[in-house]
């Protein structure tokens, strides 16, 4: 299960797509679809500039650690609440995006496909207006989950079946507090996992950790891995 720490850089830490719908435009109650319907320009420039900067990142060893522990354990599957597709990008196969993808994207009204090379991006946070679906004519969005939606219902299934049903699980730079996600390590716990926290601070879960590595994941999943490579050839 992963979170933050990643090289995109934004607040707190997180990747710089990966807080959902922290932009401007959203209206007090926190819904982003009434403010992409009033302000589609707006709201569809932030994330274009947003998927702009995390295409210009450099993902840390912690993404490519990884995909070699992947080699050591082929049933590894990684959770994620990011957004910025880095994972896949490394070469991770088995992702679960519960927040969706900033390099998916649909239109609004019927959720068709719309290919990603042709998605608009920005150089600054400045109003683009968004592709017409050639389907529909809906203003195209990012394939992310908007606060007042539902996350994906395959994909959740599938990271629920395996936190009840895995032996380890690596909780990396999640504060904890973004629920339902929050509850896949104690879900893990509860069915008899090892749980093993990587995060440089505290956090909401450190409690329910049996191990906890205190550092920032592109640093501890490289001499993990490290470690346990080195344990599987003597």
């Amino acid at each position: 299960m992963c979170s933050r720490d990643s090289s995109a850089g934004s607040r707190n830490g997180r990747s710089a797509s990966s807080d959902r719908c922290g932009f401007h435009a959203v209206n007090s109650d926190g819904v982003a679809i009434p403010a992409f319907r009033r302000h589609p320009a707006r709201v569809f420039g932030w994330y274009a500039w947003r998927r702009r900067l995390v295409h210009a990142a450099t993902p840390h060893a912690g993404y490519h650690a990884l995909v070699a522990l992947a080699g050591l354990v082929p049933e590894l599957a990684i959770v994620t609440q990011n957004v910025d597709g880095l994972h896949t990008r490394v070469g991770s196969r088995r992702v679960l995006e519960l927040h969706g993808s900033l390099e998916r994207f649909s239109c609004l009204d019927a959720r068709h496909p719309f290919p990603a090379e042709r998605a608009p991006e920005s150089a600054a946070d400045t109003e683009c207006e968004p592709p017409r679906c050639e389907q529909c004519g809906s203003p195209v969005r990012p394939d992310v989950v908007w606060f007042g939606e539902m996350l994906p219902e395959r994909v959740t299934a599938e990271a629920w079946a395996l936190a009840a049903s895995c032996r380890a699980m690596l909780v990396v730079g999640t504060s904890g507090l973004v629920q339902p996600a929050a509850q896949l390590p104690l879900i893990a716990r509860e069915a008899g996992a090892t749980v093993i926290e990587v995060n440089p601070d505290p956090t909401e879960l450190s409690d329910a950790a049996h191990i906890v590595c205190r550092g920032r994941a592109g640093a501890v999943l490289p001499a993990l891995v490290a470690a346990l490579t080195q344990g599987a050839t003597q």
